[in-house]
């Protein structure tokens, strides 16, 4: 017997325009070289060597990578990391699902953040139509084009569109599915079934996104910088819509998630910050670390030297440097990210910080490295 499943076409779809929104991108930027509101001297002493630690590794031409949660987002720093990957400190962000999608809504709408409450009781939460329906449209159009998740996404926010190929090409990348390439000829075979059922007009489909100036993954993607997006399945909004296929998601995932290791597999002399990510970050790096390291020692070589950075609002007194893992019964133990990191070798220092005083701090630090005082 087949378990039934929801069916999504049946869902009174709304538009994005009907929603109220929390946060507007223009009334939260944070602009680059706002001075951040540290107190701490142990803090300012972190952000420091954390930029000194940037600046060795890119004298060094070895990778920075970001790993970073949503609200970094929707704390409207973008501005502040579009800068710091202009100026080459940053060289790989990584984010989850729905760091794409707060991004991707402020350069379409302006505005994102539903109030969750309200519309999970009104059943609307979610269930959007501009929302569903573009994401996952550049997901399956850069299926097959074989493009990563944050790079469908990135370059459709960039060219302000989306170039839906015509079903005769499809069709006859379908005919290749037994080829070398049968991953385009599935993908192939999908976007030409979307196209079918939903009557979608080919060729350039033009999507405007006026805001696109405070998008990372615009920037990412205008730069050739490397954004790669790891979601969960059934985690963001976008897989509300009809228009979602997990296929899709799967394929430009995946690319993403190589893309990341080949950056981690270089990680030697190099920096990883975890910001505000108590999930997706640590459980992407350490299975790309385990990859990256497998194929170190085959090559007589072992990752050591790397600098860790892990960035979040929980208060910490463990000193994760001096003792290393605490025990089960210290409430240390359990936060989950910091123990992940202890294990990951290297050098990991825990910043207890707002994300938007270690950003602009970071940020203050790295443009002015020659001063004394760095974060003056």
């Amino acid at each position: 017997m087949e378990f039934p499943k929801f069916d999504r076409k049946k869902l009174y779809i709304r538009n994005l325009s009907e929603r109220v929104n929390k946060l507007s991108v223009e009334k939260i930027l944070i602009l680059p070289g706002t001075k951040p509101s540290i107190e701490n001297i142990e803090t300012i002493r972190l952000i420091e060597e954390s930029a000194e630690r940037i600046i060795d590794a890119r004298k060094n031409n070895k990778p920075v990578v970001m790993a970073f949660g949503a609200h970094v987002i929707k704390n409207g720093l973008a501005l502040v990391i579009n800068e710091m990957i202009k100026k080459g400190w940053i060289t790989h962000l990584a984010g989850n699902g729905a760091v794409s999608i707060h991004d991707w809504e402020f350069s379409f709408a302006g505005e994102t953040s539903e109030d969750v409450r309200e519309n999970v009781r009104n059943g609307c939460f979610g269930i959007w139509e501009e929302t569903g329906k573009y994401i996952n449209l550049a997901l399956l159009t850069g299926a097959y084009y074989g493009y990563g998740y944050g790079e469908a996404v990135g370059k459709m926010i960039l060219h302000e569109g989306l170039e839906i190929p015509g079903p005769q090409l499809l069709e006859q990348e379908v005919c290749n599915l037994l080829s070398d390439n049968c991953g385009k000829a599935a993908a192939a075979a999908d976007l030409l079934g979307i196209i079918k059922s939903e009557q979608l007009q080919t060729g350039f489909m033009h999507i405007p996104h006026r805001w696109k100036k405070y998008s990372v993954l615009c920037a990412a993607a205008e730069l050739n910088i490397p954004f790669t997006i790891h979601p969960m399945f059934g985690h963001d909004i976008i897989y509300t819509h009809p228009l979602n296929h997990g296929a899709a998601i799967g394929r430009t995932a995946l690319t993403d998630f190589l893309r990341f290791v080949h950056s981690i597999s270089n990680i030697d002399g190099g920096v990883y910050l975890s910001v505000g990510s108590a999930i997706m970050s640590p459980m992407i790096f350490e299975k790309a670390l385990s990859m990256a390291q497998n194929i170190a020692i085959q090559e007589n070589r072992h990752i050591d030297n790397h600098f860790i950075a892990v960035v979040d609002l929980a208060k910490s007194d463990w000193d994760w440097l001096r003792n290393g893992e605490p025990p089960s019964d210290n409430p240390a133990y359990y936060m989950r990210y910091n123990k992940t990191f202890s294990r990951m070798g290297g050098t990991m220092r825990y910043i207890t910080a707002d994300n938007r005083d270690f950003l602009t701090g970071l940020y203050n630090c790295l443009s002015e490295h020659n001063n004394h005082s760095l974060l003056a």
